[in-house]
């Protein structure tokens, strides 16, 4: 297969970069070809595609988790202070490879090269994280309360594990799934999104550059998706299924994964309240809502989702808002002084003005953007929408966009009510001055994280996951690892 287009549009830089990522299957320690028509990977900024890689049928998902299973008892044996060892030679890799990795990212799902930097250097403390926590894996020792015998309770590695990773952020969705699994001693099945598998595929290289032993990574890159996991997730072998995406695709994994009672995590989608009080600092409100609204051009489950502003200081935040909105540069994630990039595919962009449209029908008014800008690539200008009104579709979905959406509230009460009135519970923001009530809104909104007069709450070092129909699990900090363990029990009569 031909494994970069010849389309203009690509700089030598890039052209040389894409020759250098594998566009094979990654099993037990080796590249291989696919053996059907290939994935074509475009650059959503231009529409071009910019390679082709193997795409694997349901029998080449089957042979990862065989090399995952069959390297599963010695990877669990090895000691926790090598598997670490390991993550941080990863971890070194990735910085020095880091313009490579930020470069890959921008080309394949479009975001800025400044926010792909970001990116590396997020994605990156997951290995460093994991690394030490690799040797801190522990368990307890002690009389029972009877003093009839012993108690000896130890953690011991899930076993072999299949991930799915979304798109929208492909390499630090794979280091925080895969470096909490292998420093826990789990073997691991990567299935990247179809639309963004080239950083994955990049990633497996590294991991086998900083010596990772063969079959303990798999990765496999398909265009038919439920054909291809829906085996792996049958097999008795498997023991652990981790998926990032949509809440109706969970709904239906974790069907699958409940005929064989496996473990789960599940992070799901998000529709995250916005929430600013009258006494919040305005500024520090509007750099928040910069932050979690068009970070990834909106295309994040963390993104501020329903901005409920209190109606005294409704119209000046939306008047600054507006002017940091209308300063956004649109362009490809390349080009320099570029802060927004495009939408992953046409049917992003569709998705975003239909929200806009409806809305608007029932009210509300566009104060910037509202529409796809004429021209090549995935586009859509970023927008502010006021007046937005109860039932409008953009309140109820998921926007994944840049649009920000403003409603107004009267009272701390209508604010709590207002932010938990959704299936969903990730992340919640909230702005305010008054202590007091800032704690009230961490205990009194539905989430599993909070952002108190903040607009970025992700951390290595934090436990990311949420509540509802949001997902189950968390990813990260001290409970990560305990997502790829599982306690046993021994007595020991006295």
């Amino acid at each position: 297969m031909s494994a970069v287009d010849t389309a203009p549009g690509l700089t030598a830089r890039e052209s040389e970069l894409l020759a250098r990522v594998p566009d094979g299957l990654y099993i037990a320690g080796r590249w291989e070809a696919g053996t059907q028509d290939p994935i074509q990977v475009q650059d959503p900024a231009t529409g071009r595609v910019i390679k082709r890689i193997a795409n694997a049928r349901p029998e080449d998902g089957i042979r990862a988790l065989d090399a995952a299973a069959e390297a599963a008892d010695a990877w669990a044996a090895t000691p926790p202070r090598t598997r670490a060892e390991i993550l941080r030679r990863a971890f070194d890799l990735l910085q020095e490879r880091r313009d490579d990795f930020a470069l890959l990212m921008t080309l394949e799902m479009g975001k800025p090269l400044a926010e792909a930097n970001g990116e590396v250097t997020y994605g990156g403390e997951f290995l460093r994280w994991f690394s030490e926590e690799a040797v801190r894996i522990s368990g307890r020792y002690g009389s029972n309360p009877e003093g009839t015998g012993t108690m000896v309770v130890s953690q011991r590695p899930v076993g072999p594990s299949f991930f799915i990773t979304p798109w929208n952020f492909p390499l630090a969705m794979a280091t925080r799934k895969i470096a909490p699994a292998l420093a826990a001693g789990c073997t691991v099945v990567v299935k990247p999104a179809e639309l963004t598998p080239l950083t994955t595929l990049f990633f497996a290289q590294l991991l086998e550059d900083a010596g990772l032993p063969a079959g303990v990574v798999n990765v496999i890159t398909t265009s038919t998706s439920g054909a291809v996991s829906a085996p792996i997730i049958a097999d008795p072998r498997l023991r652990k299924l981790s998926f990032t995406g949509s809440t109706p695709v969970g709904r239906a994994l974790l069907a699958q994964a409940g005929q064989n009672v496996l473990r789960t995590s599940m992070e799901l989608g998000g529709n995250a309240p916005f929430v600013v009080f009258e006494d919040a600092d305005l500024d520090a409100a509007v750099n928040g809502a910069m932050l979690a609204k068009f970070r990834n051009m909106g295309q994040a489950c963390t993104a501020a989702n329903r901005f409920i502003v209190h109606e005294s200081i409704a119209e000046e935040f939306a008047a600054r808002v507006t002017e940091r909105v209308s300063a956004l540069r649109v362009g490809r994630g390349t080009d320099e002084g570029v802060t927004l990039g495009p939408l992953i595919d046409d049917r992003a962009v569709a998705s975003m003005a239909a929200l806009v449209e409806d809305a608007v029908s029932r009210g509300a008014r566009v104060l910037t953007g509202g529409a796809a800008p004429e021209g090549d690539g995935f586009f859509f200008e970023p927008t502010v929408l006021v007046d937005v009104q109860p039932g409008s579709e953009i309140l109820r979905e998921e926007i994944f966009g840049p649009i920000l959406a403003i409603t107004t509230f009267s009272t701390e009460e209508e604010a709590v009510a207002r932010a938990n009135e959704t299936e969903y519970g990730l992340v919640g923001y909230v702005f305010t001055q008054d202590l007091a009530r800032g704690q009230r809104l961490i205990d009194g909104v539905d989430t599993g994280m909070m952002g108190l007069n903040t607009g970025l709450v992700s951390n290595a070092a934090a436990p990311f996951g949420g509540v509802k129909q949001s997902g189950l699990g968390r990813e990260g900090g001290l409970e990560g690892i305990h997502e790829y363990l599982s306690t046993k029990y021994t007595l020991i009569p006295a």
